[in-house]
């Protein structure tokens, strides 16, 4: 294929995107699903990421995991003893403000791992979940930056 019908291709493939994704802004599928969409908690995966049941409509539901907006937690697959007893802590907190598993999801996005949302996540009686772990201080804030290591100890200032 010559020079310039790669170009006038690439040209070709760039507008049929563009169109895509401004169908999408449009009038297709939402980037964000403001909510409030109930949920059942199935598990706790750790202490930023649960898997929940979403009521989507009257007798139907999704399985889903959903990545908590804003924090970042130690991973249970954890590269040091000390993060992993840290998972572990924050894992259970999250269990203990979930108390019996219904929550409200919202400002549901794709999160940039496949298989998983992100959200906000308000427990019963309104509280939201990640103001609460943020000041058990078993997470930090987190808005998509480089993740620092959990392994370091912690600052002693």
């Amino acid at each position: 294929m010559s020079p310039a019908a790669l170009s006038g291709l690439a040209v070709a493939v760039c507008g049929v995107l563009g169109t895509a994704l401004w169908a999408v802004e449009a009038g297709g599928a939402p980037a964000t699903l403001p909510g409030p969409i109930p949920a059942e908690v199935v598990a706790v995966v750790d202490g930023d990421t649960l898997t929940v049941r979403a009521i989507i409509w009257l007798g139907q539901s999704v399985e889903t995991n959903v990545r908590l907006d804003g924090v970042d937690a130690p991973e249970m697959r954890a590269h040091c003893p000390r993060e992993k007893a840290l998972a572990e802590s924050a894992r259970e907190a999250v269990r203990g403000l979930v108390g019996a598993g219904l929550v409200h999801l919202l400002d549901v996005q794709p999160d940039k791992y496949g298989g998983r949302v992100r959200a906000r996540i308000h427990v019963a009686g309104g509280g939201d979940l990640t103001e609460a772990l943020l000041r058990t201080g078993l997470v930090r804030p987190y808005h998509g930056e480089r993740r620092r290591s959990w392994c370091e100890e912690a600052d002693p200032s």
